[in-house]
Parts: C-alpha cells; sequence; structure tokens
C-alpha cells in the first residue's frame, strides 16, 4: 500500500514507533516491548521490517479470500461461538465424486 508505514496517515504505526500520539491506548503487547516510548518504538520497527514466509503469506490470503477468522482453534470456535458461522477455511472446489464403475 505504501512504501513507509510510518508515513499512512489512517494507521497508528507512526504512534507505534515512538511518536507521540495522544489518541492511541497502547496495547499490553506493545507495551511490554520495553520500558520507555523510544525502546518500545525501536523494538516496533524491528517488528515491523521483519517479513513473512511465503506460506504465511499465503495463509493469510486464504483465510482474507474466504473472509475466515485466521488465529488459534480457541480464537476461532470464539468467533464460531458468536457469528454461527464456520470460521476456519474450506478448499477451494468441491471433492471430486466417487469413480462410478462403467455400466455394461
Amino acid at each position: 500500500m505504501i512504501e513507509d508505514p510510518e508515513r499512512f496517515p489512517w494507521s497508528s504505526c507512526a504512534a507505534h514507533c515512538g511518536n507521540e500520539n495522544v489518541l492511541i491506548t497502547p496495547h499490553r503487547a506493545y507495551s511490554a516491548l520495553g520500558t520507555s516510548v523510544a525502546e518500545r518504538g525501536r523494538a516496533f520497527r524491528v517488528l515491523l521490517h521483519e517479513s513473512l514466509s511465503d506460506e504465511a503469506i499465503q495463509e493469510v490470503r486464504a483465510y482474507l479470500q474466504q473472509q475466515r477468522a485466521l488465529g488459534r482453534n480457541d480464537f476461532q470456535a470464539m468467533v464460531e461461538a458468536k457469528t454461527h458461522r464456520f470460521a476456519g477455511t474450506r478448499l477451494a472446489h468441491r471433492p471430486r465424486k466417487a469413480a462410478q464403475p462403467p455400466s455394461d
């Protein structure tokens, strides 16, 4: 979407990289990245520049295409309970029909 995520105006990325923003309430996981804003910002930038494996990218795309919940089994179970919809992914095509024996 953008070359530098810190410059994307509709994202919390800049705030998480150490730029103060009074509108952002830090998540516990973000707060655990360091004891100061600068330390958390440095740690967040490292995480931001890590790349995902091809397998992880394919998994994310599969869940997005099917509009499903990507996460652990307990998270998916919670989503299913609240939405009354299947949260995992399904194969893209119908299963093949069983081979029929030739008729005489």
